[in-house]
């Protein structure tokens, strides 16, 4: 099965009310894990990758291994480029395979993000790949984005539906109250999302596909077994999980998940290490860890995402 894009996933999910997991990648086990547990579940995917997964693990290699994966599991997989911070960079992904690209360009006034956006939306469709555009912007930090708790912004409703009339995207990333990052809250406090955001939204712009960015939520084990092992992770850090549901059977049709995979692998090789301090072949604790993001993939498709069968 050939790469596909993203367009006939989120029509399926808006109709059946879950999300399309959307992970980020960045060498071969990350891979692996990610398409084994997709597969096994029947469950359609988007494998997703950065401008700073594309400068570390080059674009080529990256693109094979995809297709490498494509041959080994029979399920719909759409390659995505997460947070694309200029037109050079989307064309390029584009030119090299990609099925779709995300523009970020909420940086921007309205009127300028419109502009940039509109420009990768006609190269992007001339060459049938579909585009995620951004409106508001979130906190925390992610390779190359950084932004500022004070610099952040929720998604104003009243601007969504002239910013897609005009830029022709094809979903729509909003903020409502997610951050980039592993550590989002203080332990103890209640994180809510902004549904009432999330419900105006989807009036106005009805049947159209919307996209979480900063969704990580480990699961307390996976803190409790970096702890152990000389970590020092609060134990609250993420958007609670039932809110991300609860959204997944909304408009959000895309829920991107980074964090949780990186934190789920380092914690494996972090215990692995401590057992066996003696062990220097890379093959004997990435390839548990790389069962550790089976199992992490396998957790969001089935309890949060809801898109197992739906392949």
């Amino acid at each position: 099965m050939p790469l596909v894009t993203s367009q006939e996933m989120f029509k399926k999910a808006y109709k059946g009310g879950y999300a399309i997991g959307a992970f980020n990648v960045n060498n071969m086990e990350i891979i692996q894990g990610i398409t084994e547990a997709a597969g096994e579940l029947n469950a359609p995917l988007i494998l997703q990758v950065s401008k700073g997964a594309r400068s570390y693990a080059n674009h080529t290699y990256l693109v094979k291994l995809v297709e490498a994966a494509l041959i080994e599991n029979d399920i719909p997989i759409c390659l995505h480029l997460d947070h694309g911070d200029s037109f050079e960079l989307c064309k390029s992904c584009i030119d090299g395979g990609f099925t779709s690209v995300m523009i970020d360009k909420s940086g921007l006034p309205l009127a300028e993000n419109i502009i940039e956006t509109r420009k990768v939306v006609e190269y992007a469709h001339d060459h049938g790949v579909v585009v995620e555009a951004e409106l508001g912007t979130l906190a925390g930090i992610e390779d190359e984005v950084n932004v500022k708790a004070e610099d952040s912004s929720y998604t104003r409703p009243e601007d969504v539906q002239e910013f897609v009339e005009k830029t022709g995207c094809d979903s729509l990333a909003i903020a409502i109250g997610t951050s980039h990052g592993a550590y989002k809250f203080k332990p103890g406090t209640n994180p809510q999302l902004r549904f009432d955001i999330l419900e105006e939204v989807e009036k106005r712009l009805p049947g159209f596909p919307i996209v979480l960015h900063g969704a990580s939520s480990v699961p307390q084990d996976f803190v409790k077994a970096i702890n152990e092992h000389g970590g020092n992770m609060p134990g609250a850090i993420g958007v609670p999980e039932d809110q991300l549901r609860k959204a997944a059977s909304m408009a959000v049709c895309k829920i991107n998940i980074d964090s949780d995979l990186r934190l789920a692998m380092t914690a494996c090789i972090r215990e692995y290490m401590d057992a066996h301090p003696d062990h220097f072949d890379p093959r004997q604790y990435l390839k548990p860890a790389r069962e550790a993001i089976k199992a992490m993939v396998a957790h969001k498709i089935v309890d949060v995402l809801g898109c197992n069968g739906k392949a």
